[in-house]
């Protein structure tokens, strides 16, 4: 894209009050940007709202910079391996699965290896498989089950053939980044993994994700519709979850609170007549209700990657047999607990054994039995037949 070519689109996607589908109008109405912006005041009002037309006909408050800074952002991908991109509508680039949405997103910044590829073109890097790919969603504030069984639902499913796509937040989100890159064919040439995310491309949010987001333009990409310099407001969240499940054919609830953006996601997927899936847990714990609800309300119920698979009728070349194990797995070791508090979050709801807790704890057997013996005096933890303990609720 040239420079005036691109200032011209992104006069359009900036200009205040405007919004997608002001843009929309316009371009409908004349054609390209530029053609837009040669149009006198009265044509313009013509299409749009008398304060839309104004603010069309007036060139935006520090666009110049920002044009500055968007084409120089474009020239540094040269030379750095990693591709970036500014796709617009009707661009060979752009993913064609945005259009069904009923608010597509006039221009998106792209940041990666990897691109969405149209019937029949070949792709000059890896290609994400736009025809078969799985929003993987939930709680920023998850279980370490939750945890473990995001990183193995989303390698299982990089394995079979599958693009999974989330929203680069802490937690569940994190977690199926880490497993699609994971589950990644080192000499293939299809991209692992897709991140939507509610910042400029300049920035990541949160920073402790920034080498995942790295490790992500490496093998996948990065995606948004927000200008560079949007810093993280509360507000993008939420509308990016459209895109979120429109580049996805279902979408997978890991766990999710009642409230939670998993759950707008979900609410986003029916609306685009897709498929929700979602994985049970603890009836007493807050992170499994939102799946429960949803499972309540017609979504699938599933325990492995198998299953959605099955569903949507995907036949894809697995690498390798893992899918059966990307159901409910030990949770790994983790730092060495300072506190019964932070031993009951270990324990979580469903009934463990001390061996297992001990690998997710990393505690001394003596130290462990200790915290065990001092929870279950405290009335917190029961002890069950087999060996087993289990948190007390109520």
């Amino acid at each position: 894209m040239q420079r005036d070519e691109l200032a011209a689109w992104l006069r359009l996607t900036l200009t205040p009050g405007l919004g997608n589908a002001g843009a929309r109008k316009l371009l409908r109405a004349f054609g390209l940007p530029q053609q837009v912006f040669e149009q006198p005041l009265s044509a313009l009002r013509q299409v749009l709202t008398s304060a839309q037309s104004s603010a069309a006909h007036t060139q935006p408050e520090g666009f110049s910079a920002q044009l500055e800074t968007t084409w120089q952002w474009l020239q540094s991908g040269i030379g750095d391996g990693l591709q970036r991109r500014v796709s617009v509508l009707g661009d060979a680039h752009y993913p064609s699965a945005l259009l069904n949405l009923d608010d597509p997103p006039v221009l998106l910044y792209l940041l990666g290896n990897a691109s969405f590829t149209q019937p029949g073109a070949q792709p000059t890097h890896l290609a994400l498989n736009a025809a078969a790919s799985l929003a993987v969603v939930g709680s920023r504030n998850p279980t370490p089950q939750g945890l473990i069984n995001a990183r193995q639902f989303s390698k299982a499913m990089v394995q079979a053939g599958l693009t999974v796509v989330s929203g680069l937040a802490l937690g569940i989100d994190g977690a199926a980044h880490e497993g699609a890159l994971a589950g990644r064919c080192e000499d293939g040439a299809q991209g692992a993994t897709v991140a939507v995310v509610g910042t400029g491309l300049d920035r990541v949010y949160p920073r402790a994700h920034r080498q995942l987001a790295h490790d992500i333009a490496l093998h996948g990409l990065l995606l948004s519709e927000y200008p560079l310099g949007t810093p993280p407001l509360t507000a993008n969240f939420p509308k990016r979850n459209r895109l979120i499940t429109g580049l996805s054919q279902g979408t997978l609830v890991v766990e999710a609170a009642l409230k939670s953006g998993s759950l707008i996601s979900a609410r986003l997927c029916n609306e685009q007549g897709k498929e929700v899936f979602a994985i049970p847990g603890s009836i007493h714990a807050a992170q499994s209700r939102g799946c429960h609800a949803l499972i309540k309300q017609g979504a699938k119920l599933v325990e492995s990657a198998q299953d959605i698979l099955e569903d949507m009728r995907w036949v894809l070349p697995v690498r390798e047999s893992s899918l059966a194990q990307a159901a409910f797995q030990t949770v790994p070791a983790s730092p060495p607990l300072e506190d019964e508090q932070t031993l009951l979050i270990a324990l979580g709801y469903d009934p463990v054994s001390l061996d297992a807790l001990q690998a997710r704890t990393s505690l001394s057997t003596a130290a462990l039995q200790s915290g065990m013996m001092t929870l279950e005096i405290g009335g917190l933890v029961a002890r069950l037949p087999g060996g087993l303990f289990q948190r007390q609720v109520g």
